[in-house]
């Protein structure tokens, strides 16, 4: 049995973000986080790229995880830019970018996706009632602007990830309607290729005071959502939020499929670490699963893609073999990489 991941590293070109949402351990206040520039970026990859002889610290995805600028800042355009320049910059290096930047405007991820092979949202959750407490002052956290993106990312053809946010005041009934609303736009355009099921994890920078969500309760969870999803859809789970392994076995029992991009830090939760990947592929092969890797475009996505950059994919399908542990899993298992 085959569980998937991505082999990740997070670029955080701000930490700034014009929401305080209570529950957030990764913000900073406008002004107050240094605006990440290409030279750091380059040598960065540089660095991956050094490392790449060995298997356990092979990179394919960059994940370009930004704060938010507000929509009318005099610097949302200098803060957009940063962020192609990033994604441009990682695909000439050999990488393959994924940028979750919070919600953008139709003609912004337009552009992205000239430099992405996917991109993301997460939709949380669609209940109106977080609004008047976790969501206070976090304007782009409206449901219908969520909601929008997703649609939006249809439109353009834009392999995507989204997902929901458990624990942070929602009803069951909420989180059952926010999954319907995700299969309903995946139906109508077919470019949703994971579905995050996060549970919410205190943290040590949050304000919010409620205890998170049961990881226990979450193989239910996950059982309910394979029900309402199509089944073309991946379910992604964070390892590194369900600490107890015989949980996690349990959360792939009940129909996840996905572990997501593991990188060296988790930027969102970081009072919870990644394992590494070799002693996670090791506790998970106890329980006769093979942990295995994929890119961060599904291969039947691939169809959205610029011919450029489907090139560059390709080349990645073609050559990940000489990397160790790959050989077997492309020469053998051939569908999984970039296919769960």
């Amino acid at each position: 049995m085959y569980i998937t991941y991505s082999p990740a590293y997070t670029i955080v070109p701000t930490y700034e973000c014009f929401n305080r949402c209570t529950y957030c351990n990764f913000r900073a206040e406008p002004g107050k986080s240094p605006w990440m520039t290409l030279s750091e970026a380059k040598n960065i990859f540089q660095n991956l790229q050094n490392k790449s002889h060995n298997q356990n610290q092979i990179v394919c995805e960059i994940l370009v995880l930004s704060g938010e600028v507000h929509p009318h800042s005099s610097r949302r355009q200098e803060w957009f830019q940063l962020i192609y320049n990033l994604c441009d910059l990682a695909l000439k290096m050999g990488f393959l970018p994924h940028t979750n930047a919070g919600p953008l405007s139709f003609e912004e991820m337009q552009s992205l996706k000239k430099v992405n092979v996917s991109m993301g949202l997460m939709l949380e959750q669609l209940t109106p009632k977080l609004s008047e407490n976790v969501h206070k002052y976090a304007p782009s956290k409206l449901p219908e602007v969520r909601l929008q993106q997703l649609q939006w990312a249809g439109e353009l053809q834009v392999p995507f990830t989204t997902g929901i946010l458990l624990g942070i005041g929602e009803e069951e009934s909420d989180r059952t309607r926010s999954l319907e609303a995700i299969s309903r736009i995946h139906q109508r355009y077919n470019h949703i290729q994971e579905v995050i099921l996060q549970p919410h994890s205190p943290g040590s920078q949050q304000s919010y005071t409620a205890s998170g969500f049961n990881p226990l309760q979450l193989p239910e969870v996950i059982a309910e959502a394979r029900k309402i999803l199509p089944g073309d859809i991946a379910i992604q789970i964070p390892p590194n939020l369900v600490p107890d392994r015989q949980w996690l076995i349990a959360c792939l029992e009940a129909g996840a499929s996905d572990l997501g991009g593991i990188s060296p830090k988790d930027e969102v939760n970081p009072d919870y670490p990644h394992l590494r990947v070799e002693i996670l592929k090791k506790d998970l092969e106890t329980k006769g699963w093979q942990l295995v890797p994929r890119l961060p475009i599904y291969q039947q996505f691939d169809r959205c893609l610029s011919k450029e950059i489907q090139i560059k994919v390709q080349q990645w399908r073609h050559n990940i073999n000489n990397f160790g542990d790959y050989q077997e899993i492309s020469s053998k298992n051939p569908e999984i990489i970039g296919n769960s």
